[in-house]
């Protein structure tokens, strides 16, 4: 199979399992026990919250680990206090979205920034926002679909500066880009593990300590509090670890996906009717959703897949639905443009020899259409 869906979930590095395992079968204490089994365990959870901490230029005490992104955006959304009015760009994941509008429901004035084509949150949106001072504002850093990065640092900035707390979706940013928690300025940041080549089942959220955060679960006093249950500790030592390798091969991954996104791109250029989304928008370098006039994007996967190929028509956590992709609506792309879109994340594994079939494939398929 030619895989190529790494912003839905990354195959697991042999690495970061072998970093797991002795988790699985050998060290299997409760890290809130005190005794020596338990104080093993703990320690590897420490040095894993270094691990991630410091892929992100955080420090670890502002880290508290939870089981996925999602909940990370969810904890983070949460710190509103009652009845407030919160923001969030036009262009989040599901998992910020739903959560939003459940918030909406119950009380909360909900305020939706708008996009340019490109899918980025503009300076004019921003300045008519602030008057209104919201209390928190969420802009994802990276885009799922589009991979189109947003100027987080310099909105953080002019927000902060009002006293208006910020949180961004990280989760696809980490390991694809230099991700400085300081830097960006903001007060909460979600991260995930599974996509940067760590297991399934484990995500941070990274926090100011100005914050204040909620716990979503009781209990128990893991995580500083603030996340009650026993630690899922082997996830968490495989995210330290896939985190400690996203630092130190950063620059050589970028370089390899650079190289086979204009090997794609180019390829794509040549395919008659074919539309990149944000092709000119800074982006992540694995990143590239397309599509083509007049073909159903769902059925193209579909017969991609009976070649052994794997696409994406979008975010793995909104698909199963007819309604076309809100980032895409959200930059004024058409419906029937947007139930055309197809999603090619590339991973570290992926060959210029695979990125050329995949070209070659879906050209034949386009003509058949």
């Amino acid at each position: 199979m030619i895989y190529l869906d790494h912003n839905a979930t990354t195959p697991i590095d042999e690495r970061v399992l072998d970093a797991m395992l002795p988790f699985l079968k050998i060290f299997y204490g409760n890290p809130s026990s005190l005794y020596r089994h338990g104080r093993l365990v703990r320690s590897a959870m420490d040095t894993a919250r270094e691990q991630v901490a410091a892929a992100c230029d955080a420090n670890a005490s502002q880290l508290v680990f939870t089981s996925s992104g999602t909940e990370a955006n969810n904890m983070a959304l949460a710190t509103l206090s009652a009845q407030s009015l919160f923001a969030i760009s036009a262009v989040e994941h599901p998992s910020v979205t739903e959560p939003a509008q459940h918030l909406k429901s119950r009380g909360h004035a909900l305020t939706i920034i708008d996009v340019d084509a490109d899918g980025l949150v503009t300076e004019e949106s921003i300045a008519n926002l602030i008057p209104q001072q919201p209390e928190l504002v969420s802009i994802m850093l990276a885009n799922n679909e589009t991979g189109v990065i947003q100027d987080v640092a310099f909105y953080a900035g002019q927000l902060s500066a009002r006293k208006i707390n910020v949180h961004t979706d990280a989760v696809q940013a980490l390991g694809k880009m230099p991700l400085s928690f300081k830097q960006l300025g903001v007060g909460l940041m979600s991260l995930s593990s599974h996509k940067i080549y760590g297991p399934k089942g484990c995500g941070a959220l990274v926090f100011d300590k100005k914050m204040l955060i909620k716990p979503l679960l009781f209990g128990g006093g893991q995580e500083q509090g603030l996340r009650a249950g026993t630690e899922n500790v082997a996830a968490i030592v495989g995210f330290g670890k896939a985190a400690e390798l996203a630092q130190t091969e950063l620059a050589g991954r970028n370089r390899h996906l650079c190289h086979l996104r204009d090997v794609l791109e180019q390829g794509l250029a040549r395919i008659p009717g074919l539309t990149m989304f944000a092709q000119h928008a800074k982006r992540l370098p694995n990143t590239v959703q397309f599509g083509v006039a007049g073909v159903d994007g769902e059925m193209l996967l579909m017969k991609l897949d009976k070649k052994a190929i794997a696409v994406s028509s979008g975010s793995a956590c909104a698909s199963g639905g007819t309604e076309p992709s809100s980032v895409l609506t959200a930059m004024g792309v058409s419906g029937q443009q947007a139930k055309a879109a197809i999603r090619i994340s590339l991973g570290k594994s992926n060959t210029e020899e695979e990125v050329s079939e995949f070209i070659n494939v879906l050209n034949a398929l386009v003509n058949q259409a």
